[in-house]
């Protein structure tokens, strides 16, 4: 694996359901070449767990951070996962 390929799982709360938020990340996956998913959590939250390049996750997580226009982010935690599982896609998950 390369040495400046890094993962996080984020978890991002407010108004983020109902707003196009995984459309808008999977955009934003595509844009920056960040691997992982999207999903909508039972506590209607948002998770991404995003993998890529330190740059372009550095970039993708700024741009996220911003959301899709109607939505309202209140909160955004964003923790560093440790081990070596390898994403292929940024997908939608449900």
């Amino acid at each position: 694996m390369i040495e400046n390929i890094k993962t996080y799982n984020i978890l991002i709360s407010g108004r983020v359901h109902g707003v196009g938020f995984r459309y808008f990340s999977v955009a934003l996956a595509d844009k920056y070449d960040v691997k992982g998913y999207v999903k909508n959590t039972p506590e209607s939250k948002v998770e991404i767990v995003c993998q890529g390049d330190e740059e372009e996750i550095a970039s993708f997580l700024e741009d996220i951070k911003k959301g899709p226009a109607f939505s309202v982010i209140t909160d955004v935690i964003i923790e560093d996962v440790p081990g070596n599982k390898v994403y292929n896609s940024f997908e939608i998950k449900y």
